[in-house]
């Protein structure tokens, strides 16, 4: 009841202040006058009958978004009586959409999708929003509101859409303390100490948001896991999230830790294959299905950074994995077991040993258990090849998993819109079966015909009033549900729809502003790991530049003759090229043919070695141009914004320009020192026209950056 009187109480308060709280879902009123007149001529009523929480829940956000956008209150009404009623709901909650013939449409976009089209209901024109589920008119219900937070018309529509990916997952990194482990925006948002007694109505607003854009999964917390979250107290705080999330088609999951058995269950060991262990599991599994009937599963890391898992008893990752699923499958439930297998002890080549470990384990899985894999081979970097087990695993669904949160892209500090660079992971092309085999058809399920599919970002949400810790990182939460509803979606048609729903629909604002954003990931790799360098970032806490960590050789591999690792079949190679198609082995593996982005982080380059025609530079001359790129790219980024002004509301304007202050100050420093380290070894001057370090390299070394701060900040003076 206390969280019921908290939701009305808040559906009813007036519009927040531009704090970015409202997130997309703004609903502020529209402010083009003849898009305004057409909006109130073409919805004067809405229609949603039936009385799910689901349905529920699509009538309030309705309600919400009508009167915002469209400045005045929209009657709900139980049939269509005059011009302008607007229908939602499906064939079996609604007789309107029941008489409308829509089957074959319907037809063609499953459990979750929708279809809208302009039609006519007892000689009246309407606008209907149709699906086969409650949580599908849901979707078609935020659908239909973007349409009018855009600015786009209502005229003969004729919408289709149905998501690509079955499991659209957001993972919270969220301990039981309320720390968030690469978390930048404040605390976890899961108040344990208060659950299940206290419900805080921003559970909703999270739902809310992820319901908007099609996500239908939250992995309550952190991949290092803690057992105590599968116990009874703590199962109940679950089931009270998963109550508030139901109505908006999200279910929850928790992550599992392998030493459960052991910690919590009193065994001794935790050995897959023990008929004690197993017993303890699907005992465990029941339980939480007894509080939670549509729990989701569990995320899985394990043998990984001292993580305990099957390898700690000569078992297999897939004998680990099956394990879980065997009795999840009993209840509809998954196992996601990430293929992030770092060992401490540090290979040959790392980025060679996830496909090392679960290639030869294709086929061995249970099927309704996952690989997640993240979208490359090191971890998270600014720019990396994508893993090479997308496409070499066609028997097992693969799981891609981003990391939303900015690791090791400035976190919450740096305005960098990742919609590029996912976008350029999923076109990337596997030739696994020819031309066209991209990632996003491995992960969607067409290229392998994978019964299952699912996708995993690591969440950059917290308890900041803002939730993101920035503005613009809201911008990566929207596009990374928009593309995991649809891969193949274009990252600059979804950063236009979060502009104009975020800020405003002016022409002259979303022109020059999603420009900014497009280059924004190209600068971040220029300032901070151009030409396919990589993890080179300061150590734990990965704010800042680090190339010094771990000697020369421990990362890219950098000494007086050059710089690079060599990973092809030639020299000392690590031959990391082979796990590759062959059209890939053969471009990336020449010199001249290998793209600039990946120069080396797939071969050793000297110094003064000129790169191919194309470039006409040499190593070192290239290297710091485009360290100065980066730079520039954040000064245009700051001119950009700067004109913005009166475009904004001044709170949220003012919030970004000192982002942006802070930005090109550490990307001086991500250049200088950078630049300054790399000079040891290459002793050749900055070359004529760019400045030089502003300190020496003992200056960068020495700066200490607090490592056990949610938001990291470092004393520079550039």
């Amino acid at each position: 009841m206390l969280f019921v009187v908290g939701v009305l109480a808040l559906s009813a308060a007036p519009l927040r202040a531009e704090d970015g709280y409202d997130l997309w879902l703004r609903y502020r009123q529209v402010a083009d006058r003849a898009r305004l007149a057409e909006y109130r001529a073409a919805v004067t009523q809405f229609v949603v009958q039936g009385d799910s929480p689901t349905l529920g829940a699509a009538r309030e956000e309705l309600r919400t978004g009508l009167r915002g956008l469209l400045g005045q209150e929209i009657p709900l009404t139980d049939a269509v009586t005059r011009d302008g009623a607007l229908v939602v709901g499906t064939p079996r909650s609604s007789r309107v959409i029941a008489s409308l013939g829509l089957g074959d449409a319907l037809a063609s976009v499953g459990n979750e999708g929708f279809v809208i089209r302009t039609t006519r209901v007892a000689g009246h024109r309407a606008i209907v929003v149709a699906a086969n589920s409650d949580v599908g008119a849901l979707y078609g219900a935020f659908r239909f509101l973007r349409q009018l937070q855009t600015n786009a018309t209502l005229a003969s529509l004729s919408i289709t859409d149905a998501p690509k990916i079955q499991l659209r997952l957001l993972n919270h990194w969220d301990n039981l303390n309320r720390t968030v482990e690469r978390g930048y925006a404040g605390r976890s948002l899961w108040a344990w100490d208060s659950l299940p007694a206290v419900l805080d109505p921003r559970y909703r607003d999270y739902a809310r948001a992820n319901a908007s854009i099609g996500i239908n999964g939250a992995v309550l917390t952190n991949v290092n896991a803690n057992a105590q979250i599968l116990t009874p107290p703590y199962l109940a705080k679950v089931a009270a999230l998963a109550n508030v999330f139901r109505p908006y088609g999200i279910r929850v999951y928790l992550t599992a830790r392998y030493s459960a058995p052991i910690e919590i269950g009193g065994l001794k060991t935790a050995d897959p294959l023990d008929p004690a262990v197993r017993q303890w599991w699907k005992d465990k599994i029941d339980e939480i299905y007894k509080q939670i009937p549509d729990f989701g599963g569990f995320t899985v890391k394990a043998n990984s950074e001292g993580q305990p898992g099957p390898q700690d008893y000569k078992r297999t990752h897939a004998d680990g994995a099956n394990m879980l699923a065997e009795p999840l499958a009993a209840h509809g439930g998954v196992v996601m077991w990430r293929a992030f297998v770092y060992s401490n002890a540090v290979p040959v080549d790392r980025v060679k040993q996830a496909y090392e470990e679960f290639k030869p384990l294709d086929g061995q899985f249970k099927e309704n258990a996952f690989v997640q894999v993240k979208n490359g081979p090191l971890d998270f970097q600014p720019r990396e090849p994508f893993s090479p087990l997308f496409g070499a695993m066609p028997k097992t669904p693969l799981m891609m998993e981003f990391q939303v949160t900015k690791e090791y892209l400035g976190q919450d500090t740096h305005l960098v819109y990742m919609g590029q660079y996912w976008q350029e992971v999923l076109e990337s092309d596997t030739w696994v079966k020819g031309k066209g085999s991209t990632v996003a058809k491995v992960v969607d399920g067409t290229l392998h015909g994978y019964a299952r599919t699912g996708i995993a970002g690591v969440s950059n949400v917290g308890t900041d009033r803002n939730w993101t810790g920035s503005q613009f990182n809201q911008a990566n939460w929207y596009a990374y549900g928009r593309l995991a509803w649809n891969p193949e979606r274009s990252a600059s048609d979804i950063a236009e729809e979060w502009l104009r729903m975020t800020f405003t629909n002016d022409p002259a604002f979303v022109r020059s502003v999603k420009a900014m954003m497009k280059q924004s990931r190209e600068a971040v790799v220029n300032y901070m790991t151009p030409l396919g360098l990589a993890h080179i970032m300061a150590t734990g806490h990965h704010y800042g530049p680090g190339p010094w960590v771990g000697g020369p050789q421990s990362r890219m591999r950098v000494g007086s003759l050059g710089l690079g690792f060599d990973r092809t079949a030639t020299g000392g190679g690590s031959n990391a090229l082979e796990q590759y198609a062959p059209p890939l082995r053969a471009r990336w593996g020449n010199k001249a043919t290998v793209p600039d982005s990946f120069l080396v982080w797939f071969h050793h380059v000297g110094w003064r070695e000129k790169l191919p025609a194309t470039r006409g530079h040499t190593l070192w001359d290239e290297l710091v141009a485009r360290y100065n790129m980066g730079v520039d790219s954040v000064r245009a980024m700051q001119r950009t914004w700067d004109a913005q002004k009166g475009r904004v509301d001044d709170e949220r304007f003012n919030d970004v320009k000192s982002f942006l202050a802070i930005q090109e100050r550490e990307a001086r420093w991500w250049r200088d020192a950078a630049l300054a380290y790399f000079q040891t070894f290459s002793h050749l001057p900055i070359p004529p026209g760019y400045d030089k370090p502003a300190h020496s390299l003992d200056y960068y070394m020495q700066v200490r950056c607090p490592a056990n701060r949610d938001k990291p900040r470092c004393d520079v003076v550039p």
